[in-house]
């Protein structure tokens, strides 16, 4: 469930995977494997796409139906 959360999110937000992709460092078709669910998302992308879309890693990976984030712990 999660690959198409990616690919919602990032459709939301009109980018294209090349872009995610430099956001994250790597590349395109990378990026493209997270998306199709065939490569594992790393953690470390996993809380970049989290804070880059204000959502929570829950909602990303489909834990829960709420976009809304989680409030910080500072």
């Amino acid at each position: 469930m999660f690959f198409q959360r990616l690919k919602d999110l990032r459709d939301d937000k009109d980018m294209s995977q090349e872009e995610i992709g430099q956001l994250l460092g790597i590349k395109q078709t990378v990026y493209s494997r997270y998306e199709r669910g065939s490569q594992p998302l790393p953690i470390k992308h996993l809380m970049v796409l989290a804070d880059f879309y204000e959502t929570s890693t829950d909602y990303i990976l489909g834990r829960t139906n709420v976009v809304k984030p989680y409030e910080r712990k500072r």
